[in-house]
């Protein structure tokens, strides 16, 4: 069997770059047991509520739901439990180091499979108000509605 190439996207938190102002990110792998592996294959994961935390000198990631795989027995995984988040002791004192500056939080922004190994994106993020969501949402219509006027013009139509 051929060794798999690029990146194949499992799961996307669209949700986290709205409810968060995400500032850095970083490429984690997880360790997965073998049915998790078979269910991401499959496309499916659920990132909506999940989080890392720093726990006994390593980083878990808690929340994030890997479906049970359909043909799998009694060797099913739980879908809900904490997974181990495979960083480089550099990048792991540095997280903690910013997580413990107040109202940062560590998200996961997407699930993917590169080069065959299962990677989740994390994103160190400051949570948004209301006010700046809308703030947010705002500016994200106007940009659009300016691309949309400059590219009919582009095209030589006018209102």
């Amino acid at each position: 069997m051929a060794k798999e190439r690029g990146r194949k996207l499992i799961a996307q938190n669209k949700k986290a770059r709205h409810d968060y102002a995400i500032e850095e990110t970083y490429e984690a792998g997880l360790v997965l047991v073998g049915t998790e592996v078979k269910s991401l294959r499959a496309g499916r994961a659920s990132l909506v509520d999940g989080f890392a935390m720093f726990e006994d000198g390593e980083m878990w990631l808690h929340n994030v739901h890997i479906p049970e795989y359909n043909e799998g027995s009694w060797t099913n995984h739980i879908p809900t439990r904490r997974r181990k988040l495979l960083l480089n002791r550099t990048e792991i004192n540095k997280l903690v180091i910013k997580l413990k500056e107040s109202g940062l939080t560590l998200i996961p922004l997407s699930m993917y499979f590169s080069d065959g190994r299962a990677k989740v994106e994390l994103g160190l993020g400051r949570g948004r108000k209301n006010y700046d969501k809308r703030q947010a949402i705002a500016e994200k219509d106007a940009k659009r509605e300016v691309a949309r006027a400059t590219g009919r013009r582009d095209k030589g139509m006018t209102d």
